[in-house]
């Protein structure tokens, strides 16, 4: 048993943990299958996995800026975080070794449900999130069944996290065809919920074709705003000046100290901005290099493993479609999430932590898909509901949790509320004794659904070979 358990946590420290291995190692897969020529095999793999890299280096240049943003805004809007008496750290260090084991068990059971049901359609590859979802799961668990083993723990935890990874892409995917409509890949991010909220509520504000965010008519003394990385650095570093001036200088001065001690504090707030502006650049550019490898290696396993499937992958590979959007997404969430914040603070409801990360990624990529339904209204709109859905979650969600990882509520997607909150309604009906009804249920209402789509699949095939009656 000691050595089962010592495999898959092996399988999830080292392949699901580590996003660039993971999808190097698919794209090998999928161009041995293939039968590709040796040189192809390497070439493409290595670049896949290099992109992965990359875009992983943008991400942590930008998101250093991000962090130090969240500190120095938080003492410009003079907020002081909330205090739990229990630690995320202290959570993985008792239940971390169960959260490992829930990954690759989930895996194993998402990929059978997948090679069972062709309707299923998606491989979810998100790896960093795949580790997160698995967290806020056993953390929930854990809130509802305390007594419960680790036996328990894991196969109950890996039976839902098996059904989300399914079903998310799934739900998803009418949205993803109006971004992507050759259904290359899947969405597998969770900021789902508030992205299907976007591509709902943004219907009635207009129509892409009239008002996209990337064919916006700008005066041409502001022609160079089409350019997202001039209007991204502009609009950055604008914010971050402001908020230099509003916050205490000696907090500032420490962020500052810790990319240059001898550095002003009104240089340091420009360079933030200059360096989130690369960090996105480097972020796009990795995105487009890892998906020319995994998307046409991918076939190899569609073709030979598992008929039928595509690759389920991060937020990031959607924005390439609308930057302008991305950005229009992240400035709006973020102004409404800061009004939020206020409005908590002066009515002592709940001092909120500006989720700086979250607020991009979330943002951006809700704006994507309600610029898809509605243009730039719809990008607007998907920022909104971005700062209100990651405020109120955070406010309602932190004493949830309050008895594992209350900072799961600040780190948290809109995804991770849903789940949260679906485990406290379903803890005083179920109880901690009938733990198991969590993933037997989830399971199975995966199936049923799966069962549908490939029947309605079946009937839609059926029509379109029935012979016309119309007169030639």
């Amino acid at each position: 048993m000691d050595v089962i358990k010592d495999v898959l946590s092996f399988l999830a420290d080292n392949i699901f943990g580590q996003v660039p291995i993971l999808i190097g190692l698919i794209t090998l897969v999928g161009l041995l299958l293939q039968r590709k020529r040796i040189e192809d095999t390497v070439g493409g793999a290595l670049r896949a996995t290099i992109g992965v890299v990359i875009l992983f280096i943008g991400v942590e240049v930008f998101t250093g800026g991000l962090t130090s943003f969240q500190t120095v805004l938080a003492s410009a809007m003079g907020t002081t975080p909330p205090k739990s008496g229990n630690t995320l750290t202290d959570f993985l260090g008792t239940h971390g070794g169960t959260v490992a084991l829930v990954i690759t068990v989930a895996f194993f059971v998402h990929v059978l449900l997948v090679r069972i049901f062709p309707a299923a359609r998606y491989i979810y590859l998100t790896g960093h999130l795949m580790f997160w979802i698995s967290a806020v799961t056993v953390a929930m668990l854990v809130t509802i069944a305390p007594d419960a083993d680790q036996l328990t723990l894991v196969l109950c935890g890996a039976g839902f996290v098996a059904a989300y990874w399914t079903l998310q892409p799934l739900w998803m995917r009418p949205l993803m065809r109006r971004v992507i409509p050759d259904d290359r890949f899947g969405f597998a991010h969770t900021s789902s919920l508030t992205c299907v909220l976007t591509g709902v509520a943004a219907r009635p504000f207009g129509s892409n074709e009239k008002h996209d965010t990337e064919k916006l008519k700008l005066p041409r003394q502001l022609s160079f705003f089409k350019d997202v990385n001039v209007s991204t650095a502009l609009i950055i570093s604008v914010i971050m000046l402001i908020a230099v001036a509003l916050a205490d200088s000696a907090v500032v001065s420490e962020q500052a100290a810790q990319l240059d001690e001898n550095l002003s504090p009104w240089v340091w707030g420009l360079l933030v901005g200059l360096r989130f502006a690369g960090g996105i650049a480097i972020l796009l550019f990795g995105v487009r290099m890892f998906l020319a490898e995994i998307v046409p290696a991918f076939k190899g396993v569609s073709d030979k493993l598992i008929p039928g499937t595509r690759p389920a992958l991060d937020a990031p590979t959607v924005f390439p479609a609308a930057t302008t959007a991305v950005m229009l997404g992240f400035v709006s969430a973020t102004a409404v999430f800061l009004g939020c914040l206020g409005i908590f603070a002066a009515a002592g409801w709940f001092t909120l932590v500006p989720p700086m990360i979250m607020l991009f990624f979330v943002g951006g990529a809700s704006a994507v898909f309600g610029n898809a339904v509605a243009g730039w209204r719809g990008a607007a709109l998907g920022g909104v509901l971005t700062g209100l859905v990651l405020a109120i979650g955070q406010a309602i969600s932190w004493s949830a949790l309050g008895a594992t990882a209350p900072e799961l509520a600040t780190l948290a997607d809109p995804d991770w509320y849903a789940i949260v909150w679906l485990f406290k309604a379903v803890q005083p009906i179920i109880g901690g004794a009938a733990i198991w009804t969590i993933p037997i249920v989830a399971l199975a209402v995966t199936a049923g659904i799966l069962l549908l789509l490939g029947r309605r699949a079946r009937r839609h095939a059926d029509r379109d070979l029935e012979p016309s009656t119309e007169p030639s």
